[in-house]
């Protein structure tokens, strides 16, 4: 099993040069304020995945079935299927309109380093659980 570990310098630099895709919101970047059209939404917005835990590669078989577990828990909360980049590099996630807390939770359960966080007009913050 992974467990959670602190970011590397090389972790950290490839989750501020990703890009995150989710339809319905602008592109997101770590540490850049989102381009909203109109007014942006209330509350946190968690961008979290069920990927690869710990860091770790996983078949792509055992990271769907990991996605629809979480898709599972989600059921109750406004969410949307949008992916991370870098290069060639993609990684699904979802944004949930959560409290940070809960996203926190899912993320713990399903055993991520970090999680991107929305809130409003402020940067993008990538929060990590180590």
């Amino acid at each position: 099993m992974a467990g959670i570990l602190p970011p590397t310098v090389a972790v950290h630099r490839a989750y501020r040069l990703s890009t995150y895709h989710v339809p319905g919101l602008p592109v997101i970047r770590i540490g850049h304020r989102p381009r909203w059209r109109g007014r942006a939404p209330e509350g946190d917005i968690v961008l979290l995945s069920a990927c690869n835990p710990g860091g770790r590669l996983y078949a792509d078989g055992w990271n769907r079935r990991m996605m629809h577990a979480l898709a599972q828990y989600l059921r109750d909360v406004p969410h949307a299927l949008g992916e991370g980049r870098l290069g060639r590099w993609s990684e699904p996630l979802y944004a949930v309109q959560v409290p940070l807390a809960r996203g926190l939770r899912l993320a713990r359960l399903f055993r991520q380093n970090a999680v991107v966080v929305l809130h409003g007009a402020r940067r993008a913050r990538l929060v990590y659980l180590a």
